[in-house]
């Protein structure tokens, strides 16, 4: 078993992991690097790019050194974990250079992929194939001993799994992303079972989201974010004053919760903006949206500065959802902050952050910047009104002890945070340099 770690293994995001065994390669996400996206946006001052424009800007993973590897025409299958960018945004540009790969995900996250590859024009030559949680499939033109499963996890968008390729060279695990989450408000608990399964079937390595390893105390539940929103929207002057609330546009188990709390307050429940269109039509699309009719969705410029026009001249009347949490250049709330649309802020609005900052430096000046615009303006600002979806060190050393791999690779994060994962797994008994191992992107290791 080879296994070149082709990115997010020195930073979060852009995530790709080739696996070979005998003469058949798989891929493993293929993920955009969002700050380099983000630079590319501000250089180039659009929103849609070229396989070459990312590739300059590092926004996807450096995957022609399976050109030099021999290893490209060798792809069967390309196997996406969950539909965040940083894991399945890269497809739309990168699979058509593995055109008899078929591309592999759970129901939400292919519906996904099909709506990004709509919405940016773009031409996707390969196969995509929605998959059931713990199924075993043969893959066609692969060796009939390896088969791929993926395996139910709690995380922060829908249909999220681990994959697990069986293989007569024992199992590689993929775990980005996760977080074990026993109180959620949407859906069933991580697969346990299926875990336990896996770990006494034998895996020999395994590929771990690193992020938080080293945090002591628990993330926090959905539930818990459910309490916080319920605390939240009881502090919002509900008889005046306009009422924003923004959060993760694919999180749609935490927009379920905000539209449950925005009905109580009798205002109309109105959701701004591409992104969040993207998400919820995918969900509705495998029928989990309960809340899709009690919103209206506006995607389109002509649409959301005609709504924004009403809301100017009535601003109680609505519960306004939208995206640019993060201070994205050109995001509704960016625009509205600039002063460039029919609204304007002023004393006496809300807003609610459903969200934490990516902790990047480009999106802490973006969010600051943000936030002081939107402070100077008098709008009333809740924070942090969120749970993080990646899992801390209890679910870091709870998955080590369901799985049992003999090797592991931290990834999704720097060189810095994947020795939190090192060290954890040091109390497991793992060596470092021996069955715990810091990967650079681009390098190869073989297990025996």
């Amino acid at each position: 078993m080879e296994i070149c770690t082709v990115g997010g293994f020195e930073e979060v995001g852009k995530n790709m992991t080739a696996v070979k065994i005998k003469e058949d390669v798989f891929l493993f996400d293929a993920g955009l690097y969002l700050p380099g996206v983000i630079e590319l946006q501000d250089r180039l001052d659009v929103k849609s790019y070229s396989e070459s424009d990312l590739r300059r800007v590092g926004g996807i993973p450096s995957d022609k050194v399976l050109d030099k590897l021999g290893w490209t025409q060798k792809v069967k299958a390309i196997f996406i974990s969950h539909a965040h960018l940083d894991h399945v945004g890269g497809a739309p540009y990168l699979a058509h250079r593995y055109p008899n790969a078929i591309i592999y995900g759970t129901p939400f996250t292919i519906e996904v992929l099909k709506s990004i590859v709509q919405d940016e024009n773009l031409a996707l030559p390969n196969v995509m194939k929605k998959v059931e949680f713990a199924k075993q499939y043969t893959l066609p033109n692969a060796s009939k001993d390896i088969r791929v499963e993926f395996i139910y996890t709690t995380h922060s968008t829908l249909d999220c799994s681990f994959v697990v390729l069986h293989t007569p060279e024992g199992c590689f695990f993929y775990a980005l992303d996760y977080k074990f989450d026993d109180t959620p408000t949407m859906g069933s608990l991580s697969d346990y079972e299926s875990l336990k399964r896996i770990g006494k079937e034998g895996v020999k390595i395994a590929i771990i989201n690193t992020l938080y390893a080293g945090k002591e105390a628990s993330n926090g539940s959905e539930k818990d974010a459910d309490k916080m929103l319920a605390e939240t929207f009881a502090k919002v002057p509900q008889a005046q004053g306009a009422f924003f609330i923004t959060t993760f546009s694919s999180h749609i188990e935490r927009l379920t919760n905000i539209v449950k709390h925005a009905k109580k307050t009798g205002r109309e429940i109105i959701f701004l903006g591409r992104s969040l269109n993207k998400y919820v039509y995918a969900a509705k699309n495998i029928g989990k949206c309960s809340f899709y009719s009690d919103v209206k969705l506006l995607k389109y410029k002509k649409q959301v500065d005609s709504f924004l026009r009403k809301l100017n001249k009535d601003r109680s009347k609505y519960v306004v959802v939208c995206t640019g949490h993060q201070g994205e250049k050109d995001s509704i709330l960016d625009r509205i902050s600039k002063g460039i649309t029919p609204f304007q802020f002023s004393p006496g609005d809300s807003l609610i952050f459903s969200s934490s900052v990516i902790p990047t430096e480009v999106n802490i000046e973006a969010r600051e910047k943000l936030d002081k615009k939107l402070e100077r303006q008098g709008v009333h600002l809740f924070k942090n009104i969120h749970v993080h979806g990646h899992g801390s060190k209890a679910s870091k050393k709870k998955l080590l002890e369901l799985v049992k791999p003999e090797n592991i690779i931290p990834a999704h994060g720097s060189p810095e945070q994947e020795m939190e994962l090192i060290d954890v797994a040091k109390e497991h008994g793992y060596e470092y340099g021996k069955n715990s191992h810091i990967a650079k992107n681009g390098q190869v290791f073989t297990f025996k």
